[in-house]
């Protein structure tokens, strides 16, 4: 399945891109308000809400190709964004509907202990305010990311 979902994706992309749409998408985007910080918000806030429906691969090989380049145009260091995106990405697969990481912890759980969906979604939300919290300190302060990759 992983592997069919993966091939999809790649083909999508293929055809997407051979088509200009990237092209399409990056002039829409590059013409959002706000500068690079609005461009910026709108990709986190599209990765966001991809990352709460779709399978983490298919996010990979349907968005990279296509924002990488506008990341690249608005100046962002590639290793900040790429981690921003990521960090990003971990934070709406733990938040519903199809919260990937909460159904795995109600399925890892024994029977006996009679753990809910709904407990382990109000088990969550801590979890995903310090993501949250964690990715804007990351966007305010970027050493926080790129201190240690610089000392190599």
């Amino acid at each position: 399945m992983i592997l069919l979902i993966a091939s999809l994706a790649f083909a999508f992309v293929g055809v997407f891109i051979r088509a200009q749409c990237g092209t399409v998408v990056t002039e829409f985007l590059l013409g959002a308000p706000g500068g690079r910080w609005g461009v910026f918000l709108v990709i986190m806030f599209i990765c966001f809400i991809l990352g709460m429906f779709i399978d983490w691969i298919g996010i990979v090989f349907i968005m990279v190709p296509i924002i990488t380049p506008i990341g690249a145009a608005l100046g962002f260091d590639p290793l900040w964004f790429a981690m921003m995106i990521i960090v990003n990405l971990q934070m709406s697969f733990l938040t519903p509907p199809f919260a990937y990481a909460i159904f795995f912890v109600k399925a890892a759980s024994p029977p006996e202990f009679g753990v809910e969906t709904t407990d382990v979604i109000r088990g969550v939300i801590p979890f995903i305010i310090l993501v949250a919290t964690g990715l804007i300190l990351c966007g305010v302060f970027p050493q926080i990311i790129l201190w240690l990759p610089s000392m190599m």
